[in-house]
């Protein structure tokens, strides 16, 4: 397996972090040039999209399946302290935030979590997915993302894009929306993940890696793991099915 590591979930003292090209070129999965622009949440796919964050403040990226389930990355809800998962009901989604507003709350009733995923550890990354079930829906099912139902066939150079509340820019929405899928990876446990040059850093965790399809975006793939050096990551595949083709 490449050098590519998990982008954790991040807790901020403040409002925001360190900003400026600098900060942002020594980043994780980002490299020398910044792709990454600031997108419109009111308008799909982006409006699909919003923070996932805790009462224990970490916070990282989520998207809509349904009007009451909300994909995310498993790692985001473990506390490293205390070597367990967040509560569910200490857990909240804020659909399409943006500078401390939102167009709909929704408090998690329970998680689902795929059996054999081991938290804080890369070596099941392929399993590195949190299915959150909502209290009640928050959204028309027109600003939901469509998930792979059947298996389906993805090619190297395969347009891409990817959006997340990321670590320099926690309170606006951004996205790298000109990258390609580059192949497939094995995590230790052979469990099968998307390759991608999207630039994503911490916080992106649990991000859609969107496709074009003629009837609309479809989400791939979840953002679990970050390049070392340079731009690009893994993504969990959201349908197990799905074949790379050189």
């Amino acid at each position: 397996m490449c050098a590519f590591y998990n982008l954790l979930s991040i807790t901020f003292p403040g409002p925001a972090w360190a900003k400026g090209p600098l900060y942002r070129n020594h980043l994780a999965g980002i490299g020398a040039h910044d792709p990454r622009k600031r997108v419109d949440p009111t308008h799909m796919p982006w409006a699909a999209i919003g923070r996932v964050q805790t009462e224990l403040g970490t916070r990282c990226t989520g998207f809509l399946l349904s009007p009451i389930l909300v994909e995310t990355a498993a790692h985001c809800l473990w506390q490293a302290t205390t070597k367990q998962f967040v509560q569910a009901h200490s857990v909240h989604f804020l659909l399409a935030y943006q500078a401390g507003h939102y167009s709909a709350h929704g408090r998690v009733q329970r998680f689902i979590i795929p059996p054999g995923y081991k938290a804080g550890s890369a070596n099941t990354a392929g399993l590195d997915r949190a299915t959150l079930v909502l209290e009640n829906p928050i959204a028309p099912p027109e600003t939901t993302l469509r998930a792979p139902t059947t298996a389906m066939t993805v090619h190297a150079g395969t347009p891409v894009m990817l959006g997340g509340y990321e670590q320099n820019q926690p309170d606006t929405l951004t996205a790298d929306q000109h990258c390609t899928l580059t192949g497939m990876q094995q995590d230790q446990a052979g469990h099968f993940l998307l390759a991608h040059t999207c630039a994503g850093t911490h916080g992106s965790s649990g991000g859609p890696l969107l496709y074009a399809t003629p009837q609309g975006w479809q989400a791939i793939g979840i953002q679990t793991l970050a390049a070392r050096n340079g731009a690009g990551g893994l993504a969990t595949l959201l349908n197990t099915s799905t074949v790379f083709s050189k």
